[in-house]
């Protein structure tokens, strides 16, 4: 039987090989029980062109009270992931959200990343 982190990185493994497909940067999600993290990666995947977390003050001086865990935080940390790709002139990105369900944190992020002008 396998453990929920051996189940979570077989999730991962499976989309990871469909999105080396499209050739397309990689939007890389992570949460842990205190911070949410999110990286964009090259399409080969050897480089991280930008990343944001809770953990940056910039982002963590935005959060409710330093609340680091919830979706508002994953929100901010969306929002940021997403500026700073338009910086680097990347529009559309594959979302990989690392095994996890689709839905709490990372479905805020996803959301958020949306609204700021990602497209996945």
């Amino acid at each position: 039987m396998e453990t929920k982190q051996e189940a979570r990185l077989r999730r991962a493994k499976k989309t990871r090989s469909q999105i080396a497909i499209g050739m397309l940067p990689r939007l890389t999600v992570f949460r842990s029980g205190l911070h949410v993290y999110a990286a964009l990666h090259t399409p080969a995947g050897d480089k991280v062109l930008a990343a944001s977390s809770t953990l940056n003050e910039s982002v963590k001086s935005l959060c409710d009270k330093g609340r680091t865990s919830n979706k508002d935080a994953a929100k901010i940390v969306g929002e940021d992931i997403a500026k700073k790709a338009k910086a680097l002139g990347v529009e559309r990105v594959a979302f990989d959200r690392s095994g996890f369900a689709y839905h709490g944190r990372v479905k805020q992020l996803a959301d958020a990343a949306r609204a700021a002008g990602l497209q996945f």
